[in-house]
């Protein structure tokens, strides 16, 4: 079974071609920061992107015969829970939308569409952004006009869930963990029998990440929305995309901020051993979630690299339980194995409504 992957990002575009779960080819396609200016929403962007997998998918003398299914990386949806959805007119529109806000996953769906008709495959996604498997107390905000989203790196938690099922040698059913994706944005996780039961919304709480200021001080942020420094969308900007290591270093690259501290830069150390006290914080808030009865922590995603961040991190948080680092790239694999497990029947294909 031929499987062809496509998870858009915030400058690239990676695609990758399955063979049941064997990787037969894998690119990154880069897109420049001036390019993307021209665009004034990302969905704008979707003929743009499809032109640029279909030059790569030429190069790599890839016709598209025999691919059963396109997966997508499944972007800001309506709250669904965890599974294999099969994309419909529905679902494209509510991407089109941007029912639960922008994102550049959110042309995942589209572009899984498109080139699954080109070939008469089928389009998927897997656990999309959106996944909502909170229980109800982890809902309540603190007012009731704002309840608290279920919006997260889940492709990247579920997948790692069963990984540490196995390597546990339990059922996932049986499993209590708190996984913390430690990229862009930053999800830390409470994930009990495979479910995520509850998790902080990477683009407005939890700790900074590297672009992203996390959640802030209430009354200064509300002086600062009204101060008339700031339009609407500019504000949304300085949270998304000029906040944390962005805004205090002027960079949101890990090896670079590394650098500055192996060359005694003090005030680098500090904000990235901060960011790291950040995220123990918001383990340590998620073991309670658990009861305090947690089988591993496990950190993955790109700063899982880092050993200076995940050793800060491991040694607040390893009173808690193990401390496993997977550093791993999960997305491709984890939407080829999702379909995969879809078309072979070992979980249901389910429809997006």
């Amino acid at each position: 079974m031929k499987i062809f992957a496509i998870n858009p990002g915030a400058t690239s575009t990676k695609i990758a071609l399955f063979e049941d779960e064997r990787l037969l080819r894998k690119e990154t396609i880069a897109h420049g920061i001036e390019d993307l200016k021209r665009f004034a929403t990302v969905w704008e962007q979707l003929p743009w992107r499809r032109e640029a997998i279909a030059r790569a998918l030429d190069q790599w003398g890839e016709s598209g015969k025999g691919i059963a299914v396109v997966v997508g990386r499944g972007g800001l949806l309506k709250p669904v829970e965890g599974g294999v959805y099969r994309v419909t007119e529905r679902m494209l529109e509510d991407a089109r939308r941007g029912v639960q806000g922008e994102h550049p996953a959110n042309l995942g769906c589209a572009l899984a569409w498109e080139f699954a008709a080109r070939w008469g495959a089928l389009a998927v996604v897997v656990d999309p952004i959106s996944v909502d498997e909170f229980e109800p107390l982890a809902r309540y905000s603190g007012h009731p006009l704002i309840e608290r989203r279920s919006l997260s790196h889940a492709l990247n938690l579920h997948a790692v869930a069963r990984t540490m099922a196995v390597r546990l040698g339990k059922p996932l059913s049986e499993t209590r963990l708190v996984i913390a994706h430690l990229g862009g944005g930053i999800s830390v996780a409470a994930v009990r029998g495979g479910r995520i039961v509850d998790v902080n919304d990477a683009s407005s709480d939890g700790p900074f990440s590297p672009e992203r200021t996390g959640g802030l001080p209430l009354q200064p942020f509300i002086t600062l929305c009204f101060s008339g420094q700031f339009t609407e969308s500019e504000m949304r900007h300085l949270v998304m995309r000029r906040g944390g290591l962005v805004a205090y270093l002027g960079t949101n690259e890990a090896t670079e901020v590394e650098r500055r501290i192996a060359e005694g830069d003090a005030y680098a150390r500090q904000v990235y051993e901060a960011m790291a006290y950040q995220i123990a914080k918001e383990i340590g808030a998620m073991a309670t979630v658990l009861h305090g009865r947690v089988d591993a922590i496990v950190l993955t995603g790109g700063l899982a690299r880092s050993t200076l961040l995940t050793g800060w991190i491991r040694e607040r948080v390893a009173f808690v339980a193990e401390v496993v680092v997977l550093s791993e790239e999960w997305e491709m694999r984890a939407m080829a194995e999702g379909a995969r497990r879809a078309l072979t029947g070992e979980e249901p294909l389910k429809e997006y409504v």
